[in-house]
């Protein structure tokens, strides 16, 4: 059976890597940039390295630094009015990936009519939009390289994607400098996305041989080197191989697609604006465990590929994983839903949005029930 299997990005990986910055906007003739990052970039003395850069190659500069996190449709449409305002021609999105996915659903409305909203699903953009450079500094959501954007809908109360080939990256500065300042709660969190993507989309009931051996590679690199960047924040080859590790499993799940831990964690941050990281590493290892007799081989062979003990009895084997997953939060300090916020009160709401979640196709486990999510939930509070 054919399967496709979709790749796009320009990757400049490595240390300084960032100086390749003026050469690209040079390339691409820019004349106004915009520069688009957060709070937390900018206090990190990354946004003064990167703007540093993109003065060398003598263009006009527009910053847009108004990302919040899990953006909403209304600060897309913001910083677009801005980017048409100063016929912005190329975009840098510098940062995680909020400001990442902002960045490329402005450049939709920049070729494309608004409102944002419109182009939910997959494949809904018509026109080309305009050049991007993403330079990521978390390791963990892939934004830089996939063709997704997560944004929230305020009066919908919800969490969609946009999935479309036009909207990737055309060049990604990886530079794992740049992740040297994350907080351990940042890297803990963002580094359990990366795991959860690498795990969702080898499940996946679109997974394909390329993209499941990119989500096991990325699974792999992940689980020995998160511990260790979380322990220390300076140990720079754990923050490279993390880095190369978000790429590789980005290249998995953009073309398998994810399952119920997203859709968990797409309806809790829409309503209680949870990070997204957290709430993904929070529900992982129930929902894995949900899971495991659906696809009891596939999970035998995760276990398998991080050197847990398989025994050779398959009814044990197909919960190691889930089992280490929880031992793992544990050590990173993931909290609960309780410690997130989360009430009893909130479940059975949380529950009856999930099942609304388009993620849930994918999920190896089909006919999810309210009762199923609800006992997830619980055991996640």
């Amino acid at each position: 059976m054919a399967s496709e299997f979709f790749v796009s990005s320009n990757v400049v990986f490595g240390r300084d890597s960032v100086k390749e910055l003026p050469n690209m906007l040079k390339e691409y003739e820019a004349k106004n940039v915009m520069v688009v990052y957060d709070a937390g970039v900018k206090m990190a003395g990354i946004a003064e390295k990167v703007l540093a850069e993109v003065e060398k190659a003598g263009v006009k500069v527009t910053v847009f630094d108004g990302v919040i996190p899990n953006p909403t449709n209304e600060v897309v449409e913001e910083a677009a009015k801005i980017a048409h305002e100063e016929e912005i021609d190329v975009f840098v999105a510098v940062g995680g990936g909020s400001s990442i996915d902002l960045t490329k659903a402005v450049n939709i409305l920049m070729t494309n009519p608004g409102p944002i909203g419109q182009y939910g699903g997959i494949g809904m953009v018509k026109k080309p939009v305009l050049p991007l450079i993403a330079i990521p500094t978390t390791a963990g959501t892939s934004s830089e390289i996939t063709n997704v954007v997560a944004l929230t809908d305020t009066e919908a109360v919800c969490k969609y994607v946009i999935i479309d080939n036009k909207i990737v990256a055309n060049k990604v500065i990886a530079d794992p400098e740049f992740t040297k300042t994350m907080p351990p709660s940042v890297t803990a969190a963002t580094g359990m996305d990366a795991i959860t993507h690498a795990v969702e989309s080898y499940i996946s009931n679109m997974a394909t041989p390329l993209t499941e051996y990119h989500s096991l590679k990325g699974l792999q690199i992940f689980y020995k080197n998160l511990p260790k960047a979380v322990a220390d924040g300076s140990d720079m080859e754990a923050r490279e191989q993390m880095m190369l590790g978000c790429i590789i499993a980005g290249f998995g799940f953009s073309n398998a697609n994810l399952g119920l831990v997203h859709g968990i964690a797409h309806t809790l941050s829409a309503h209680f604006h949870l990070a997204h990281g957290m709430a993904n590493a929070t529900v992982l290892p129930y929902v894995m465990e949900y899971n495991a007799d659906s696809c009891p081989q596939k999970m035998i062979e995760l276990a398998r590929a991080i050197g847990l003990p398989v025994s050779g009895n398959a009814d044990e084997d197909k919960l190691l994983l889930a089992k280490e997953l929880r031992k793992l939060t544990k050590e990173l300090g993931i909290k609960t839903l309780s410690e997130q916020g989360i009430e009893e009160k909130d479940l059975d709401m949380l529950a009856e949005d999930v099942l609304k979640e388009p993620v849930l196709n994918f999920n190896p486990k089909q006919g999810v029930t309210k009762e199923d999510v609800l006992a997830i939930l619980h055991k996640a509070m």
